[in-house]
């Protein structure tokens, strides 16, 4: 059984997850609890699998859950099962006929693109985990200041077509329900998948309320191939797209380096009503789908930046953690996430892989700078 704080302030009820045998399992129980930590989870959740010769394979989920519970993390959450998003919350975002063609897709199996395969029933999975980014993000005007869903961040779904695993992108959805509920007017995602959020950028590329900055291997070596630095929006949204490529071979010390010149003056400056939080692992060393060579503990102080920066302007973080495609190094990879968010020192630590070329890295950041000059004061 997952164990709770129960040294209380206040009540309400929830559904209780505990583990039995391998299996997650719930219990509607009545907790009193000082935490303001969420996480939502769903054992449906490891059916968003893509076949056993595929990159995504669904017990991603809950191996992480269980390596959490291992680490006795999961102490510092409460945990909620979270609703599938419905047909019109998609619509906010996604075009008709393209929720249609994956409904249909849905029922008979198929492809989606031709490295996204679409296994029957993947329309209600990948419902299930937009409605986990909207519950996690909603638990943010309950109390909570940080709010994870393990099974979110899906940015290269665009508004009529996807591809990268991808079918419905629940940042943008999540954005959108939150917008109309609570009349936000300024957001923040700091997406520091491998992979450039080619489908977000497409759905705010004209939006100043979203200021959407994303880190990512260089679009000229790594899919989807954009996300390029003199990308930064057009019209009255220019400034408001921040994108910084990084080459081959980029450790953790160049990483953070630019991370540290470019995303805490930004949010400072924009100061977010809520940030979300896309905290992909596939930039591990060991990941096999892309070429950046970032350690465990560089998920550490990464995490612990932006929680930091949360606590600074808006008190709300929701965290997607997004990719990762080693079984091992993405399990750990989060847990220093976990680490990060918690300010808990007891993260793992591996031997740092030298930068194959900061200069640059240097040169790049330099580069945006000029870029955002007529926007921010970097």
């Amino acid at each position: 059984m997952f164990d709770v704080n129960t040294e209380q302030i206040y009540v309400f009820n929830c559904e209780y997850l505990y583990m039995e045998g391998n299996l997650f399992t719930y219990r509607a129980i009545s907790l009193s609890v000082t935490m303001k930590r969420a996480i939502v989870y769903h054992e449906d959740y490891n059916k968003y699998d893509l076949g056993t010769d595929h990159p995504l394979i669904g017990d991603k989920p809950k191996n992480t859950m269980a390596f959490l519970k291992e680490k006795s993390v999961l102490s510092e959450f409460i945990i909620f099962t979270p609703k599938k998003a419905t047909e019109a919350d998609l619509l906010k975002v996604h075009d008709p006929s393209y929720v249609e063609h994956v409904k249909k897709l849905s029922q008979t199996g198929g492809w989606l693109s031709e490295d996204t395969p679409a296994p029957k029933g993947i329309f209600e999975v990948a419902s299930l985990a937009t409605g986990g980014s909207m519950f996690a993000g909603e638990k943010l005007f309950e109390g909570y200041e940080v709010a994870v869903n393990p099974l979110g961040g899906f940015h290269h779904a665009s508004k009529g077509h996807s591809s990268g695993f991808c079918f419905f992108n629940d940042i943008a959805i999540t954005i959108e329900y939150l917008r109309q509920k609570h009349k936000l007017k300024r957001f923040m995602i700091i997406d520091l998948d491998v992979h450039h959020g080619n489908g977000t950028q497409d759905i705010y590329i004209d939006d100043k309320t979203v200021l959407n900055l994303s880190f990512h291997q260089d679009g000229r070596t790594l899919y989807p191939g954009t996300g390029s630095v003199e990308t930064i929006s057009r019209e009255e949204a220019t400034g408001y797209t921040v994108n910084l490529p990084f080459p081959p071979g980029t450790g953790g010390a160049s990483y953070r380096m630019a991370f540290e010149e470019i995303v805490p003056p930004i949010t400072r400056q924009f100061k977010p009503d809520i940030i979300l939080y896309q905290s992909g692992v596939d930039t591990h060393h060991a990941d096999p789908l892309a070429d950046l060579n970032l350690t465990y503990q560089t998920y550490y102080h990464l995490a612990k930046s932006v929680a930091g920066l949360s606590q600074e302007t808006c008190r709300k973080l929701l965290v997607l953690l997004g990719g990762g495609y080693n079984s091992v190094a993405c399990i750990k990879s989060y847990y220093n996430i976990f680490c990060g968010l918690l300010g808990n020192d007891d993260f793992l630590e591996e031997e740092e892989i030298p930068d194959t070329d900061p200069e640059e890295v240097k040169n790049t950041v330099q580069q945006l700078k000029q870029y955002l000059s007529d926007y921010w004061s970097l």
